[in-house]
């Protein structure tokens, strides 16, 4: 582990896990995180524009070139269903756009509390329909995410596996996709922990959910099915609270014959690929991203 990351859970364990710990208002989260995420550094020669994604909003988001223009990323910001946005997002989608030489697109799904589930998994079906619709096959599409979005995206993949269009694959970062929480790392690693307070999930949960079954394959994907599943690359913490949710997770896409490349990082904060610009563990873990996107998309080596 480097140095520059050990200051960084330091960082976050002293700012932003006290602050999750007591912040009560999604509302206020929210501000938190755009008001963070201005700190984030975004790469030189980057476009974002504003599209309409069906009834959905979003920004595409391009860094240097693309390869190829008909093969995209569809990514899913994080923020536990309440929090977050394309804007938050943005640095890391040009990052990712940059390694990779695709172009991004982040939907700006609907959140809660005012718009419980399975607001989300409505937009994000809807974005996949109008993509489709605009000329996009689906070999030609990876989904990601981070987080909440994570999660997003593979019970998305669940749905598409159902229909039969699955994408080329999914690239997800510490996703949350048991809502049951069940896995064992909530409880080992609730002090390892430097970003995420255990003891709020089930609150957050409770936001989102808002009564309806926290195991539904489309809020906890862990529950749900992937018949002809695609090639799936989960990067996680081994000290992160959800660690068992990406674990588990990949267990159970392998129940079903997929492909899925699992990589546990030491020490690792909640979705640190945010801060490539700062540690070099984010950007190395972004390089194993980018290469295995271009792969999913059967694009040379760059």
């Amino acid at each position: 582990m480097s140095l520059r990351q050990e200051f960084l859970n330091i960082a976050l364990r002293l700012s932003a896990r006290p602050y999750l710990s007591r912040v009560r208002d999604p509302v206020e989260a929210r501000k938190q995180a755009e008001f963070g995420a201005a700190f984030l550094r975004t790469p030189p020669f980057t476009l974002s524009l504003p599209v309409p994604l069906g009834e959905v909003s979003g920004l595409a988001v391009r860094s240097g070139r693309v390869s190829d223009p008909r093969k995209i990323m569809l990514y899913f910001h994080g923020g536990g269903y309440l929090a977050g946005s394309p804007r938050t997002h943005r640095a890391l989608a040009a990052r990712i756009s940059r390694l990779a030489r695709v172009e991004v697109i982040l939907p700006g799904y609907r959140l809660a509390p005012e718009h419980p589930f399975p607001a989300a998994m409505t937009d994000a079906e809807t974005v996949w329909d109008h993509l489709i619709a605009c000329g996009y096959a689906p070999d030609g599409i990876v989904l990601g995410g981070d987080s909440a979005g994570g999660g997003l995206a593979l019970a998305l993949l669940a749905r598409l596996c159902a229909r039969g269009t699955p994408p080329a694959g999914l690239v997800a970062f510490s996703p949350w996709t048991d809502m049951t929480g069940s896995g064992e790392s909530y409880r080992i690693n609730a002090r390892r922990d430097p970003m995420l307070p255990s003891d709020r999930l089930q609150e957050a949960r409770d936001f989102v959910l808002q009564g309806a079954a926290p195991d539904h394959p489309d809020a906890s994907p862990l529950f749900a099915a992937f018949p002809g599943a695609p090639p799936v690359l989960i990067q996680h913490s081994e000290t992160e609270i959800l660690a068992d949710d990406s674990l588990r997770m990949a267990a159970r896409l392998r129940d079903f014959g997929a492909e899925v490349m699992v990589q546990s990082w030491p020490r690792a904060p909640h979705v640190w690929q945010l801060f490539d610009g700062y540690i070099p563990e984010a950007r190395a873990a972004l390089s194993d991203a980018a290469r295995t996107i271009r792969q999913m998309l059967s694009l040379p080596p760059r």
